[in-house]
């Protein structure tokens, strides 16, 4: 592939630049992944304040582009790789605080953490803040599955990213 860029956790894989921030994101000093986005009318109701269930639209984007700069692709995931071979990720729990309303036009960044990793799951911990302040707090499980829906275990080379991430996020404090 002509645009076949290193990862810095994952596979080489198609896709843009990891030298700096891009569409998706970026990841800080102490590992942890962030991506930013903009509030649209579609997101909001017509009070002009962001949607419940549009702040779990905003976390999955995240978790995907974070998987991106990792070096993995969703669809290729499913579909198969040389890499990866017909899994994908499941919600299995949630948890969501809401602390502050999102509105209209809002700069918004996500932050994600794996917190754990186990055999055909791991979890994530998000942060979605404006300008710093905390607007909502996610707490998530995710299974990965085969193309039948099973459980199935994290491929390695999946699990090896997501450890070596999660090992320089937990050698620094969450901001």
């Amino acid at each position: 592939m002509s645009d076949a860029v290193p990862s810095l956790f994952g596979p080489s894989l198609s896709g843009p630049s990891l030298s700096g921030p891009s569409l998706s994101g970026w990841f800080a000093e102490d590992g942890t992944h962030r991506y930013p986005l903009r509030v649209y009318y579609e997101d909001t109701d017509a009070g002009g304040i962001v949607y419940h269930a549009n702040y779990l639209r905003f976390a999955e984007r995240a978790r995907t582009e974070m998987l991106y700069l990792m070096g993995f692709r969703q669809r290729e995931m499913a579909e198969g790789s040389s890499v990866v071979t017909g899994v994908s990720f499941a919600v299995r729990r949630l948890t969501i605080d809401f602390d502050a309303p999102a509105k209209l036009e809002d700069t918004l960044e996500v932050e994600t953490r794996i917190i754990d990793i186990r055999g055909a799951s791991f979890a994530v911990a998000q942060v979605i803040r404006r300008d710093g302040r905390v607007l909502a707090r996610a707490d998530l499980q995710l299974v990965t599955i085969n193309r039948a829906g099973r459980a199935v275990r994290l491929p390695d080379p999946v699990k090896a990213a997501m450890e070596s991430l999660h090992a320089k996020q937990s050698s620094s404090t969450p901001a």
